[in-house]
């Protein structure tokens, strides 16, 4: 499936700064960058930086002078998505767990696993499946906590969002993610460019790891599963931000659009009924 995706940004820098951003579209097993260009106005150096863990994309801009900079990104993108039944998967423990999958088992900034374990295991416990759980865990948060824009800041944790019951999908996915981890079910957060999202922006989800594979859910429900565009994955949002800023600068407009350019018509892909009535997906 390909999708052309694209970013505006605008900033106004009141002294000389760094920005780094994480824009650009994931080059991975399933997803292919087939066109892509960067136009930073006016001219500044950019230097491409790879994550450690060898995913994640950075362009470093090192801004010398004062003034308005803008900063366009366009990619042309074909995707991958393969659909399968994990409702009876092998479950591997966490000694056999590959050492790069550890980190997401642990609390993180925004994601206090510790201060969740008993409504996790109180709530999920006793669930048969590590995927049933995670399905659980997306099922209860989509009818407990209510989504609301502009109600959450940038400090706003899962265990926060247990607490207000209200937040963005941002917070959605922190929360599942905590949850997970909680379950001692590794869990990463995702961002990405999202077909059908409205209004158009970027949008948070998260995977957990089942069986060997990244699975991807989102308790928001807003948008069809496969119609995301991988940006960046990480132990929360404080690794994956769109955007870090080193110096005095303020953000003026931010902007983002996927749009669905294959032939073929496009199938929506959803979690369409709960597990526990014998349908894991479509």
């Amino acid at each position: 499936m390909k999708f052309k995706v694209s970013a505006e940004l605008e900033y106004d820098v009141k002294a000389p700064s760094t920005l780094i951003l994480n824009i650009h579209a994931l080059r991975t097993a399933h997803q292919t960058i087939l066109d892509e260009k960067l136009l930073i106005t006016p001219y500044v150096k950019i230097e491409e930086l790879n994550a450690m863990n060898g995913e994640n994309r950075f362009a470093r801009l090192d801004i010398p002078d004062t003034g308005l900079v803008s900063i366009k990104y366009e990619a042309l993108v074909d995707n991958y998505y393969e659909v399968k039944d994990h409702s009876n998967v092998e479950e591997i423990p966490v000694a056999k767990f590959d050492a790069s999958v550890l980190p997401y088992l642990n609390p993180s900034r925004y994601c206090q696993s510790d201060k969740l374990y008993r409504l996790a295991n109180n709530t999920f416990g006793n669930i048969r499946t590590s995927f049933e759980q995670v399905f659980a865990i997306t099922d209860w948060i989509y009818k407990n906590v209510e989504y609301l824009s502009g109600f959450t800041n940038s400090e706003t944790s899962a265990y926060d969002t247990v607490t207000q019951q209200a937040g963005v999908c941002r917070d959605f996915a922190h929360l599942g993610i905590a949850l997970c981890r909680a379950l001692t079910i590794p869990a990463r957060y995702f961002t990405g460019y999202a077909y059908q999202l409205n209004p158009p922006d970027f949008h948070a989800c998260f995977e957990a790891y089942l069986g060997g594979d990244w699975v991807l859910f989102d308790a928001t429900r807003l948008i069809p599963l496969n119609g995301l565009v991988k940006i960046a994955t990480g132990r929360d949002a404080a690794d994956a931000a769109i955007a870090s800023i080193f110096g005095d600068v303020y953000c003026t407009n931010i902007r983002a659009a996927c749009q669905y350019v294959d032939e073929a018509p496009f199938k929506p892909i959803y979690y369409t009924r709960s597990i526990f009535d014998g349908v894991t997906y479509l």
